[in-house]
């Protein structure tokens, strides 16, 4: 069960599809934002390619919609590589993953998306292909069963996950090049939306990129989805141009405010208010008196909430900051013991 808002889900939806991959940067120099990624990764490609090499396993994690499968497509074009896309749900077993690998063409690029949900018998079968690029195959079942390994052309694994705790140490240790994506700024949001709303033909001034962007979550996928919905109200009750007010009007039409919070976020926020004094609460009691799953908060809610300094993860349990008291319009608690230092 899921009640994520269309809108401002960071999830990728059906309809974000199309739009995405005619937004998508090409090239490294139009990624606009996670700087020292963007840095380390330039140097990185230059080097492989004047080893004329395969660049070194990537993994990349970070929230949802910051632009790791984005990030993907670039490292392929840089290389001068074609990327095979796949994910972890639909490699189930061995075999399916074995079908993809002696398919790869040397310097591929593999992008493997939720590398996470990977199961046990399919990691190991990756293992040798990533260090070695050999594909240990079992051939003959019981004691005429017999090992063959097949050799592999070069390739660069990308693998992509939102919950790298999640990933097994053997399978971490895999990969030479490891980065997190952050949360964007304001600032940065608003230049993806001026270079967005430009390939879109939508008319749009910088103080109307900016109010999409404050309200954007710190999500390129998020904020891409407002242009074009506040395009859509600057095309029926205007003159097609997203100002300022237009964006204010449409937006506070899509119940998004100002801190882009949706009403899950607010009902996480008063939940751990009302019911739990501010917390400390633990996430699955927290989930189920929201009535929504654990996975969800940890992965969706949990993590804009903290960066925006309305949430605090403490080894007791989640508790709600001043910030939230005050966004809410709950009075601070006076002299709570527990949550001291939050007030002071």
């Amino acid at each position: 069960m899921t009640s994520d808002h269309p809108i401002l889900s960071a999830t990728a939806a059906p309809d974000d599809a199309g739009a995405e991959v005619a937004l998508r940067p090409r090239r490294l120099e139009e990624y606009v934002g996670q700087r020292k990624v963007v840095e380390n990764m330039d140097v990185f490609m230059r080097a492989a390619r004047q080893r004329k090499e395969c660049l070194d396993h990537v993994l990349i994690f970070g929230p949802p919609g910051l632009g790791k499968t984005t990030l993907a497509h670039i490292v392929a074009e840089e290389m001068g590589a074609s990327l095979r896309v796949t994910s972890g749900p639909v490699l189930e077993k061995a075999g399916d993953l074995a079908a993809v690998l002696v398919n790869l063409e040397p310097g591929d690029v593999l992008f493997v998306d939720e590398i996470h949900r990977l199961g046990p018998t399919v990691e190991e079968i990756l293992y040798p292909a990533l260090e070695d690029f050999m594909l240990d195959l079992m051939i003959g079942d019981g004691p005429a069963a017999r090992t063959v390994r097949h050799p592999l052309p070069p390739f660069t694994l990308i693998g992509a996950t939102t919950r790298a705790s999640l990933i097994s140490s053997p399978l971490r240790a895999r990969f030479g090049i490891v980065h997190r994506l952050d949360f964007y700024n304001p600032e940065e949001l608003g230049r993806i939306l001026v270079r967005s709303a430009g390939i879109l033909g939508v008319p749009t001034d910088a103080e109307g990129a900016a109010e999409i962007a404050r309200r954007s979550r710190g999500t390129p996928r998020i904020a891409n989805r407002l242009l074009r919905r506040v395009r859509d109200f600057a095309e029926v009750r205007s003159d097609g141009r997203v100002s300022q007010a237009l964006a204010r009007q449409a937006l506070a039409l899509l119940e998004v405010d100002e801190y882009g919070f949706e009403d899950l976020d607010r009902k996480i926020l008063g939940v751990l208010i009302e019911h739990y004094g501010g917390g400390p609460a633990g996430i699955k009691s927290l989930a189920a008196a929201v009535g929504e799953e654990a996975g969800t908060l940890e992965d969706i809610y949990e993590p804009f909430l903290i960066q925006e300094g309305f949430l605090q993860r403490t080894p007791r349990g989640r508790i709600a900051t001043r910030r939230a008291y005050q966004h809410l319009g709950y009075p601070p608690p006076a002299g709570s013991a527990p949550q001291a230092g939050l007030f002071e």
